[in-house]
C-alpha cells in the first residue's frame, strides 16, 4: 500500500513529468542512486514509481512515544521507511549489511550517494557506500533525479509551496567488470565518481568536490563564529572549490 491516501493529493498539488522510467529494472534487486535537494525527494520519488522503493531511515522516526510517534511509524512504515540505527561504531556496517540483504532479496533501494541534503541545490562528492552495495549484491545503479523539489519544499520552510517537478531516470550503471572487488577502495570510489557524474549530467546541478556533511559543519561552525556571510577563501591550487565535472572524467 503506497500512498494511498497521500498519493491522490501530492499528483494533484505537485504535478511530475517523469523521464526515462522505462529504465527501472521490471524485477530484481537495484540501487536508485540520486541527489538529494530537498526532504520532499523521498516522496516524490517512490509515488512515480511502480516498484516499492526502499529507503533507510534513521530509526528515531520509528521509536517517538505517543499518538505523533504512532503517526510517525504508521506513514515512514507505508512509503517503504526501514529504521537504521545510526548511533554506535558500526553504524555504517550495519546499514550496509542491511542494504546489501533488501537488495539481494530483489528490492528496489534507494540511495543518496552525498549522505545527506544539499545544503545549496548543488551537487557534492558521493560517499562510497553505493558502490559497495552495489558490488556485494551485484545489482545496477540507476542515476535518479529530482529537479524543482527545492522549489516546493525550500530548506527551513515547514509548509511545502505547490508546484510542477521533474523525475530522470537514466540507463543503469552495469559495474559487473568489478566483480568480487568489493572493498578495493580505488574500485569502489572510480564506481562512485562515475555514479556523481552521470548525476551530474542528468540533473545539471553544478558539481563540488566535498563531502555535503562536511560543507554544513563548516556553514554551522561559521554562523556559530558570526562570520556566516563572508568570503570562504579558496584552498590553495583549488579555485573557489567548485567545479564542472568530476575529477578524472571527461567533461560530455
Amino acid at each position: 500500500m503506497k500512498y494511498v491516501f497521500l498519493g491522490p493529493w501530492l499528483r494533484l498539488l505537485f504535478p511530475c513529468k517523469v523521464i526515462g522510467a522505462e529504465y527501472i529494472p521490471a524485477e530484481g534487486g537495484a540501487i536508485l542512486a540520486g541527489n538529494h535537494i530537498s526532504v520532499a525527494d523521498s516522496f516524490f520519488t517512490p509515488l512515480y514509481i511502480k516498484r516499492r522503493v526502499t529507503y533507510l531511515a534513521k530509526s528515531e522516526y520509528f521509536t517517538e512515544k505517543g499518538v505523533k510517534g504512532t503517526i510517525k511509524r504508521w506513514f515512514f512504515s507505508g512509503v517503504g521507511q526501514v529504521p537504521i540505527d545510526r548511533s554506535g561504531a558500526n553504524a555504517a556496517r550495519a546499514a550496509l549489511d542491511t542494504g546489501i540483504r533488501l537488495l539481494k532479496q530483489g528490492h528496489i533501494l534507494g540511495i543518496y550517494p552525498e549522505g545527506t541534503r544539499s545544503p545549496d541545490a548543488k551537487l557534492y562528492k558521493g560517499k562510497t557506500g553505493v558502490a559497495r552495495m552495489a558490488l556485494e549484491a551485484n545489482v545496477p545503479v540507476v542515476p535518479v533525479v529530482m529537479i524543482g523539489t527545492e522549489k516546493v519544499n525550500p530548506i527551513g520552510s515547514k509548509v511545502w509551496r505547490p508546484g510542477r517537478i521533474k523525475m530522470i531516470v537514466g540507463r543503469p550503471l552495469d559495474f559487473s567488470r568489478y566483480e568480487g572487488m568489493a572493498g578495493d577502495r580505488f574500485v569502489e570510489r572510480s564506481m562512485t565518481d562515475e555514479i556523481m557524474y552521470r548525476i551530474m549530467e542528468l540533473s545539471g546541478q553544478q558539481y563540488v568536490d566535498k563531502y555535503a556533511a562536511k560543507v554544513k559543519e563548516d556553514l554551522a561552525a561559521a554562523a556559530a563564529a558570526g562570520t556566516a556571510g563572508r568570503p570562504v577563501r579558496p584552498v590553495e591550487g583549488r579555485g573557489p572549490g567548485t567545479v564542472t565535472r568530476l575529477p578524472g572524467t571527461k567533461a560530455g
